[in-house]
């Protein structure tokens, strides 16, 4: 059931949203790892193995609120048996053509605690480094989307890094794919450089790891 989120998510990428009267859309989960909500204006998408009078039971007509709220996810954790990992604000931008206008060294070694946390949630992961101390992580997330993650260094902060490793993740997918970036709404350093990189706000996400999953 794959291609059902699969769709969903490059129609709103696309500016196709789903609409926005208030109601929340269940989907089967796309794959054994992927469970959570993503919400949307008005609307919001609950992908997980559960009943959709279970999760209607759960929300108000009209609720807002209620899919990414605490009582929700607290509920659906028990429910799958997995808690809540962060709520995030979801981002997506085109390929770019061309090579990549930044000096990347890919590396195999799976040791980087960035690396390490894509391994739990993505497949086909790559992995790649700059001199100045960036790391850059593309992989298959969430219904088989590319998915983005930026790493720098203390030293590297602060001078434009982390935006320039986004936009160069652009350019190394094929022409047409869509690459997403899920940021965390408190982090304003990190809000700042995906959208300086020209990824546009989507939503926002949560998904539902193992217990000690999260981060």
């Amino acid at each position: 059931m794959t291609w059902q989120l699969s769709k969903l998510l490059t129609a709103a990428a696309r500016g196709g949203f789903p609409p926005a009267d208030g109601s929340v859309t269940v989907l089967p989960q796309p794959s054994p790892r992927d469970i959570g909500v993503a919400s949307f204006t008005c609307h919001a998408v609950v992908f997980a193995d559960v009943e959709p009078a279970w999760v209607h039971e759960r929300i108000a007509p009209g609720d807002l609120a209620g899919p990414l709220s605490p009582p929700f996810l607290t509920a659906l954790g028990e429910r799958v048996g997995r808690e809540a990992n962060n709520i995030d604000m979801t981002t997506v931008a085109e390929a770019l053509p061309g090579p990549p206008p930044l000096e990347l060294v890919e590396t195999t070694d799976r040791s980087h605690p960035r690396i390490t946390r894509a391994l739990r949630h993505r497949d086909e992961v790559r992995a790649w480094t700059t001199a100045d101390g960036g790391t850059l992580v593309i992989g298959r997330g969430v219904a088989g989307r590319w998915e983005l993650a930026v790493e720098v260094d203390a030293g590297g902060q602060g001078r434009g890094l982390g935006r320039r490793l986004a936009r160069a993740a652009r350019h190394l997918l094929p022409a047409g794919e869509l690459l997403w970036a899920q940021v965390a709404p408190g982090n304003a350093r990190s809000v700042r450089g995906i959208l300086g990189a020209g990824f546009v706000p989507v939503g926002a996400e949560v998904l539902m790891v193992p217990y000690g999953g999260r981060g």
